[in-house]
C-alpha cells in the first residue's frame, strides 16, 4: 500500500525505488498545498454542485413561514374575539393603572362608566334600550316588497323585495284557503242549525 515493492531487493534498488518516492511526493506537494484549504465541494444525486448557504438560507425562509403559520393557526385556535376581548381588558388596565388612585366628580371616563351601568328598577332605562334597538334595527333592516298586497300563503311568507307582482303560481294556495273558508262556513251553519231551536 504504500508504494514500495516487497520481497528480497538489492540496495541499489532499495535507493532508486525510495528516490522514486521522494520525487512523486515533491511532485505531488502542491497539490496537497492546495486542497489543504480547499473547500468540500458537495454535489447531489445527478452530479451538481450544491450551494449550502443557499439551502441553508431558503431552509431558514421555509422554517419562520412554517413558523408564523403555527402561530396565526394557534391564534385562530383560541378565537380571535376572545384575543382582542383580551387585548381590550389589557389595555383598559393599562388605562386605568395610569389614572390617579382618587377620582373626583369631573372624571370623564369615571361618568361615562356610571351612565352605561344598568341598574335595576331605572326607568329610563326601558326608553334607551328601545331606541338604540330601533336605531340597530333601521340600520341592518334588509329591504322589503312594497307594492301591492301579495296573495296569501299557507307559511306567510312575504316576498322579496324583487317580486314583480305577477302570481306564478299554480292556484293550489287559492283553492286551499277556498276549502278552508268552505269549510269554516259549513261548520258555522250546522252549529248555528243545531242551536237554532233552544
Amino acid at each position: 500500500f504504500s508504494g514500495v515493492r516487497g520481497g528480497l531487493m538489492s540496495a541499489d534498488m532499495l535507493r532508486r525505488e525510495q528516490e522514486e518516492l521522494r520525487r512523486h511526493e515533491r511532485s505531488n506537494k502542491h497539490l496537497a498545498e492546495e486542497s489543504r484549504f480547499a473547500e468540500t465541494v458537495f454535489r447531489d444525486k445527478s452530479g451538481r454542485k450544491r450551494d449550502l448557504a443557499q439551502e441553508r438560507l431558503e431552509q431558514r425562509r421555509r422554517a419562520e413561514a412554517q413558523a408564523e403559520r403555527d402561530e396565526q393557526y394557534a391564534r385562530w385556535g383560541k378565537g380571535l374575539a376572545q384575543g382582542r376581548q383580551q387585548e381590550q381588558n389589557v389595555e383598559d388596565a393599562v388605562k386605568e393603572m395610569q389614572k390617579p388612585l382618587a377620582r373626583y366628580i369631573d372624571d370623564q371616563d369615571l361618568d361615562r362608566m356610571l351612565r352605561e351601568q344598568e341598574r335595576e328598577g331605572d326607568p329610563m332605562a326601558e326608553f334607551i334600550k328601545k331606541r338604540k334597538a330601533k336605531e340597530s334595527k333601521e340600520k341592518k333592516e334588509k329591504p322589503r316588497y312594497k307594492g301591492p298586497a301579495p296573495p296569501l300563503n299557507r307559511f306567510n311568507i312575504w316576498p322579496g323585495h324583487r317580486w314583480d307582482g305577477v302570481d306564478r303560481s299554480n292556484g293550489f294556495e287559492q283553492q286551499r284557503f277556498a276549502r278552508m273558508a268552505n269549510k269554516k262556513a259549513v261548520q258555522e251553519l250546522a252549529y248555528k242549525w243545531s242551536v237554532e231551536d233552544m
